[in-house]
């Protein structure tokens, strides 16, 4: 290991910290794969695009919106009225 490395590793070792995660671009297919997660439920366009660009920078952030997404989606439940 260089010096800098061992040094990092110490510090990170004293205030507690997790190495930070490397942001990941999404490929052609992995955006085709996260359009294909948020169109399986009705979601607004702006949603999809939102989602598309973050994916443009951050695979995993854009994953992780889709999926809070849908799950916000999935809790708040209509109720229907049934007419006697």
């Amino acid at each position: 290991m260089t010096d800098t490395t061992m040094l990092d590793n110490r510090i990170n070792k004293q205030i507690d910290f997790e190495p930070l995660e490397a942001t990941v671009a999404a490929t052609e297919e992995e955006s085709v794969i996260l359009a294909e997660k948020l169109t399986q439920v009705a979601i607004p366009l702006e949603v999809l695009l939102q989602a598309l660009n973050i994916a443009k920078y951050d695979k995993a952030a854009a994953f992780c919106y889709a999926e809070k997404y849908i799950n916000n989606i999935k809790k708040s439940k209509w109720v229907i009225l049934k007419a006697a």
